[in-house]
């Protein structure tokens, strides 16, 4: 699909104004509320506009009709009319009835946290295989949606008593064309799972080390370390879209250590079924390297939406790495004397917070490292090559004549 054609472009205009909006459930902490606000903002930074204003209601459950309650939407809808705005992006996906009357009631361009994911992955995609997977889950996504993009020929439909209008048969006419490109799209896609299945089997008896991690937490970086390779690597979310797959030798000790795409919160569920042949890498793997930025103040969330999408494609049992990299941009709030509040983990200096992983995780590796700055990375490959010289000999226990 043609970039922008059926789902449009937030980068049109690198200018482009938005607002964001989100429910805060009532068990939900504000702490963390915030931080989803501070993770869509830096999505909506990557898709290249900007965020001028961001909205927040206090919920028990989104409302049915337009997600926040009226007195919001009514506030939403007079800053519009007082700024320049181009879309209002909610975190949460929408339903097709929410995205058509929240756009009945505010006249501009309505975005979901999944739509807007997509739409970056249709700029990060360059390769023929990801473009296919990204239209592949655009349209998966756009499909149940067509109805409001045909609200502008209701009067083109018959008089009283009539059903079937030129509207009706065109919103039709469009699904059917839609399931017959996802139909081959899906063909495309099976035939290159199969090339990539006889590729991955083609490796011969080399251990398969994966990186995996949440979104921009320096995968890019360490695979350009350890494999000495130059793959594409940028402080923006999504960076990596296609699986890279590189030969790393470790005291004459040959592995295979893959990049693939870095995982978040809500990651739409059309993302995860098109994007199978890259998470096979991970499935198929020997070994994982989960990355972790320790520098960010809520890692601990981020290593359970990790460990969790790990569990959901079918690769909770691998064994893992931890490998808590950018320590040299760890931060800790040093207490006053005088402050009687208990002490938190951001009180934590890097040093405890070390003890603190290394005692809680005794039955999981664990390091500490900075790829930027390659603190501790010696320690980081001879751990490494422990680990994967394990699992050769393992698996061919008469076969060690490279060590």
């Amino acid at each position: 699909m043609e970039k922008g054609k059926l789902t449009e472009n937030l980068a049109e205009n690198d200018k482009e104004k938005v607002v964001l909006a989100a429910v805060v459930r009532d068990r939900q902490e504000m702490r963390e509320a915030e931080e989803y606000l501070d993770e869509l903002r830096f999505l909506a930074e990557t898709a290249g506009v900007e965020t001028v204003a961001v909205f927040t209601q206090k919920l028990p459950y989104p409302d049915k009709r337009t997600f926040v309650g009226s007195g919001k939407l009514q506030e939403i809808k007079e800053y519009i009319a007082d700024n320049e705005i181009g879309a209002v992006i909610f975190d949460d996906e929408l339903s097709p009835s929410q995205t058509r009357n929240l756009e009945k009631e505010l006249g501009i361009k309505i975005l979901d946290r999944t739509r807007l994911i997509l739409d970056i992955f249709a700029q990060r995609a360059t390769t023929a295989y990801a473009k296919t997977q990204v239209e592949l889950a655009q349209l998966q996504y756009l499909l149940p949606r067509l109805t409001g993009m045909w609200t502008h020929l209701e009067r083109q439909r018959g008089g009283t008593g009539t059903r079937g209008g030129a509207g009706e048969r065109e919103i039709e006419t469009d699904r059917r064309i839609i399931r017959d490109r996802i139909a081959r799209l899906k063909e495309q896609l099976v035939k290159v799972d199969r090339q990539m299945a006889t590729q991955r089997s083609g490796r011969g008896s080399l251990v398969r080390v994966a990186l995996v991690g949440y979104t921009n937490v320096g995968k890019s970086t360490l695979m350009n370390m350890l494999s000495k390779s130059e793959v594409f690597a940028e402080n923006k979310l999504f960076a990596t879209l296609d699986t890279t797959v590189r030969k790393v030798v470790l005291e004459n000790l040959p592995f295979l250590l893959s990049d693939t795409v870095g995982f978040i919160r809500k990651l739409p569920t059309q993302l995860v079924e098109s994007f199978k042949s890259t998470l096979d890498e991970v499935r198929e793997a020997d070994l994982l390297l989960h990355v972790v930025d320790i520098s960010h103040p809520n890692f601990e969330d981020q290593i359970n939406v990790v460990n969790q999408t790990l569990h959901d494609i079918g690769a909770g049992d691998k064994p893992v790495f931890l490998i808590f990299n950018k320590i040299d941009a760890y931060t800790y709030v040093k207490k006053d004397e005088d402050d009687l509040m208990p002490e938190t983990r951001a009180n934590w200096t890097l040093e405890q917070l070390q003890k603190s992983w290394i005692a809680r995780n005794s039955g999981m590796p664990c390091i500490f490292i900075s790829a930027r700055d390659r603190i501790n990375i010696d320690k980081l490959r001879k751990d490494l090559y422990g680990m994967v010289r394990e699992i050769h000999e393992g698996r061919y226990p008469f076969n060690n004549y490279l060590y």
